[in-house]
């Protein structure tokens, strides 16, 4: 047995002495080429009457006496007919072949969560969508697939199931979507090539036409009367409908509102340019039957900083609820009306601001768009009183058609325009 030490080997790694090997005995050697910068211990066998090599690690993490120790036990493996390099190699290829296994076993579903964790959460204006379009139609249809065995005929059978349902517009939405958590996968070797690429809106929804929908006096006297007795649709799904009916905000607005953005006590909600579509910051006057209602569901909430939390907290990776959560509430609701989305209450609230006679600049306001060419690039000011009167006389006539009362509602005047 060698009498090398760890001083010795210590002096060599000091003053730099090379060497191809040092044997130490039992098969175990130290060597220490040009280029390395510790020495590394190697096992040498003989199998089958063939010359064998193993690498057992370097002086840096193995110590002499360690090495020694490894160099005895190869060698009883070696004596009971086991070729130890060889096995190690098996171990290496088993390994990475097992790595390749796990990769290939992911599910879309994980690959989405995946994608809307790293690109979406905390980068996108409004994860809530895409979180719905995942949820709601991605997972459903091919969540459960493997990453890499999804194909074309997967994809297309998704989008005609959504546009089945009366839905191209959100076909095309999830196409979209689709393709860029694919193009996520082969960036992370995770696909080959990317299912939806061959698709385009032809093969969806189509191109996509701009909606006329708006309910009118008797629609929502209609749809009133038909949420009363709806099963499965709760208070707070009804005072939701409400408030997206009288405010006229857009559906995200309103369910990604925290309860730090309302000040009951004035009747205002301070709504911020960053949860906007148009990015501008706007104080909405909020008539007394809508502070009801919020306080209804202060209520309903139990605590939550939240308008509308989420329901099944547990399930969900966003605090309030999602977006499809009320287009499926109000597909509970047997109204008999032509069909219509929560978008059209918007247009819904727009045409009978008109009908009551409210100023077209007022109107435009109330829904938070932007004024037009000139009048948006000097006029700053906010009609605040204005959007206030106009939202009071839209609150009174809502009140008067869920009470039943189809007496025609007196239009406000406009006022004398002002130089």
């Amino acid at each position: 047995m060698s009498k090398i030490t760890d001083i010795e080997i210590r002096a060599w790694i000091k003053t730099g002495e090379r060497f191809e090997g040092k044997a130490i005995g039992d098969g175990l050697y130290l060597r220490f080429r040009e280029g390395d910068t510790v020495p590394g211990w190697r096992f040498r066998y003989r199998f089958a009457g063939k010359q064998r090599i193993m690498n057992l690690g370097s002086y840096a993490t193995l110590s002499l006496a360690d090495a020694r120790k490894t160099a005895k036990e190869m060698g009883a493996k070696v004596a009971l007919g086991h070729d130890v390099a060889g096995e190690k190699q098996e171990r290496k290829i088993e390994a990475k072949a097992k790595i390749e296994e796990e990769k290939r076993a992911m599910t879309v579903a994980q690959l989405a969560d995946d994608y809307f964790e790293r690109n979406i959460l905390g980068r996108w204006k409004h994860p809530n969508i895409v979180r719905s379009r995942i949820e709601k139609d991605i997972k459903p249809n091919i969540g459960k697939l493997a990453v890499d065995a999804v194909k074309p005929m997967h994809i297309d059978a998704m989008l005609q199931t959504i546009v089945k349902r009366g839905a191209p517009t959100m076909a095309n939405d999830v196409l979209r979507w689709t393709k860029r958590i694919f193009d996520f996968a082969i960036k992370r070797h995770l696909a080959e090539y990317n299912p939806a690429s061959a698709f385009d809106s032809s093969d969806a929804g189509g191109q996509e036409k701009s909606r006329d929908r708006a309910l009118s006096e008797a629609d929502l006297i209609q749809l009133f009367t038909a949420m009363k007795t709806a099963r499965g649709f709760s208070r707070e799904n009804e005072l939701t409908i409400k408030l997206l009916l009288l405010l006229a905000v857009r559906k995200s607005e309103l369910i990604g509102a925290p309860w730090t953005e309302f000040d009951l006590d004035n009747a205002v909600w301070h709504l911020p340019a960053e949860r906007t579509k148009t990015e501008s910051a706007i104080d909405i006057p909020l008539p007394s039957i809508a502070v009801e209602w919020l306080h209804d569901l202060h209520r309903l909430a139990c605590g939550s900083a939240w308008v509308l939390p989420a329901r099944k907290a547990q399930a969900r990776m966003l605090p309030h609820i999602c977006e499809s959560t009320i287009g499926v509430a109000l597909g509970k609701v047997k109204h008999g009306l032509e069909h219509f989305t929560t978008h059209d209450l918007r247009r819904t609230a727009r045409t009978h601001l008109a009908a009551l006679g409210i100023s077209p600049h007022v109107a435009e306001r109330c829904l938070n768009h932007k004024l037009k060419g000139m009048e948006e690039r000097y006029n700053r000011h906010d009609y605040f009183e204005e959007r206030k009167a106009a939202l009071n006389a839209w609150a009174d006539l809502l009140a008067r058609l869920e009470s039943g009362d189809t007496d025609k509602v007196i239009p406000i005047k406009r006022g004398k325009k002002t130089a």
